[in-house]
């Protein structure tokens, strides 16, 4: 199931943002994934939820926007939504050449919404204090 290694590579680029930008614990990602992508979402929902476990974004909600497959033909200059099979002879004038995808395939974080502040659960960074002599 390659959706386990699609939400490792989105926790870890969403972690690594959320830690550089002092983040507590990550609450949300938004991924857009397109209809051609090869990705099933409730699969990758699954494995966001597990690999998420002892990160910052445990317990984040993962929400994935549907990206409807899309096609042109630089023939007649007809556009269509393409479906599952995927259908890339144009519809108003038969030509196969001339057709250019331009949705579907997408797969990108969109957005992350994180808390500020020391992380839950782990212990904030101790910090040095100037040692005063007295005597």
């Amino acid at each position: 199931m390659h959706e386990m290694s699609i939400a490792m590579a989105v926790i870890g680029q969403v972690e690594e943002a959320a830690e550089a930008g002092g983040a507590s614990a990550v609450t949300s990602v938004r991924l857009q994934v397109g209809e051609l992508a090869g990705v099933v979402p409730e699969a990758l929902a699954f494995c966001f939820e597990l690999a998420c476990a002892g990160t910052l974004l445990e317990g984040a909600e993962l929400v994935t926007e549907p990206v409807p497959a899309r096609a042109h033909c630089r023939s007649c200059t007809g556009d269509w939504a393409v479906g599952m099979p995927p259908r890339l002879v144009c519809p108003g004038c038969g030509q196969a050449t001339e057709v250019e995808l331009r949705a579907g395939r997408e797969l990108q974080i969109l957005s992350v919404h994180w808390e500020d502040g020391p992380a839950r659960g782990r212990p904030p960074v101790p910090t040095r204090e100037p040692i005063s002599e007295e005597r």
